[in-house]
């Protein structure tokens, strides 16, 4: 028995399965890669390309930061529950670890294969920046490549600093020039995607020229969908098969990434045609609905939401015409988490027939409803060894929490059938409070609302230690 199957092993207890996810599916992955490379949306971007370092023991150390579990849950209405938890990694406690493992891999050996230092380039709503910053560091820390060959600059709306965690990248001066994270003050939070693209688009060329580094914009379905194959790879692995009913894959979702990952993955894995398809629910909040939106009209259009009228007594939104959304609201357009951000998702042209075709749903919760829920949800998790804080204030991710509250809520409701005799596989993708980190201080973040805004911030960070601070590359 090697060392990955002894700690494997001794990770298995009181209903838990955990492994090291990357490292144990590594050559499976690598296939994904290769795959989704040839599909990548945008093939005149720069890539490092699909090629993965070998598995050695510093790539395992590396790896490390994958472990993903599957953990029995108790019934809920008599249904069965599962948790496939992806948020163990400490460094980051979300899912996003495992694509941003996988990109800086393939950036490392591409970095070993050309000698041409590599900066990454990402627009995120927090999580993704945090991911990649920590896989990013633990490259460093691992011997794959040094902070002069591997670089993230990171641009993130203002309304998400709270979610920023600190780091070594962040508090050494020469790692925070090498590695700046930029705030966004763009009404529109998902305009950080929009100013890192045209950033990329107008400047990545010049750039390179410049300074003999290539800039990855990292924004790409593919690279995050060909790491989530290993949620397919686990399911046929380690859990055992689902019952008549079949399974249902919850997920609290912006995009659902992580789904169409495991809809992917799913073609890696044995039982051919004769498999049960997945059935897939989505889970999301009241300030973006679009993909259930889009599932229960074909159009993400906010005018098809039902309308609330607000109890002047308590003070509470009320709707009762659509179970698909919440009863109580403390307003109709509220944000439980900024992480769900996205409008109108290209994503929802896949991911709303496979659910019309292979059954599922979706549901849209309030902060109210999860209130409601937490004390009950933090019991039925402790088990799990998932902890959240007493008070709720002082979750920094909800996603969670809104994922058990909209499955919940959906049996209550009807959504998911009472007798169907299925099971639930809830996709933990996130959960992280106060006391799990610190957010990067305000001194330690730079600025921009527009590409040539940004432009210094990212010379400084591709340019040699001695020169271009404080001037335009």
């Amino acid at each position: 028995m090697n060392s990955t199957e002894t700690t494997e092993q001794q990770l298995q207890h009181a209903g838990t399965t955990a492994v090291q996810a990357l490292s144990r599916y590594w050559e499976t992955v690598g296939r994904a890669v290769r795959d989704m490379h040839d599909m990548r949306s945008l093939p005149g971007d720069f890539t490092p390309g699909a090629e993965l370092p070998p598995l050695d023991e510093a790539m395992r150390r590396f790896l490390e930061a994958s472990e993903a579990a599957v953990v029995e849950l108790a019934d809920y209405r008599g249904t069965p529950m599962r948790l496939l938890d992806l948020r163990r990694n400490p460094g980051t406690r979300t899912t996003k670890t495992f694509g941003s493992l996988l990109m800086v891999a393939r950036a490392v050996a591409y970095i070993r294969r050309t000698s041409e230092p590599v900066t990454l380039l990402t627009p995120s709503s927090g999580n993704k920046a945090t991911a990649l910053r920590d896989a990013v560091l633990r490259a460093h820390r691992a011997g794959l490549a040094d902070r002069d060959q591997l670089r993230i600059v990171s641009v993130v709306p203002e309304r998400s600093r709270s979610k920023l965690w600190d780091s070594p990248l962040s508090s050494d001066p020469e790692l925070r020039r090498r590695n700046p994270v930029v705030t966004y003050s763009g009404t529109d939070p998902s305009g950080v995607k929009e100013l890192a693209r045209g950033f990329y688009d107008e400047y990545a060329d010049m750039l390179r020229t410049r300074y003999g580094s290539a800039l990855w914009y990292t924004l790409d379905i593919g690279n995050y969908q060909a790491a989530d194959t290993v949620r397919a790879l686990m399911e046929e692995e380690l859990m055992p098969a689902p019952p008549a009913g079949g399974r249902v894959h919850a997920h609290a979702v912006s995009s659902a990434y992580g789904l169409l990952g495991h809809h992917y993955g799913m073609s890696f894995t044995g039982g051919g045609d004769e498999r049960m398809p997945s059935r897939y629910f989505l889970v999301q909040h009241l300030n973006t609905p679009d993909m259930v939106l889009d599932l229960l009209h074909g159009d993400p259009s906010r005018e098809r939401m039902p309308r609330y009228a607000m109890d002047p007594v308590t003070g509470l939104f009320h709707q009762s015409m659509d179970p698909h959304f919440p009863r109580t609201t403390h307003h109709p357009d509220e944000v439980v988490d900024p992480t769900f951000y996205t409008r109108a998702p290209v994503t929802s042209r896949t991911m709303t027939p496979l659910i019309r075709e292979h059954g599922g749903g979706g549901i849209v919760v309030s902060l109210h409803e999860c209130l409601v829920r937490y004390p009950q949800i933090r019991e039925m998790l402790r088990p799990a060894g998932v902890e959240l804080p007493h008070d709720p204030r002082g979750l920094r991710e909800w996603s969670m929490v809104m994922v058990f509250t909209g499955v919940m809520e959906a049996m209550d409701r009807g959504l998911l059938g009472r007798d169907a005799g299925h099971e639930v596989l809830v996709h933990g993708s996130g959960s992280y409070a106060d006391t799990d980190f610190t957010p990067i201080p305000a001194q330690r973040l730079q600025q921009a609302d527009s590409p040539d805004a940004l432009l210094p911030l990212v010379g400084r960070a591709m340019g040699p230690a001695s020169s271009h601070r404080g001037q335009r590359p």
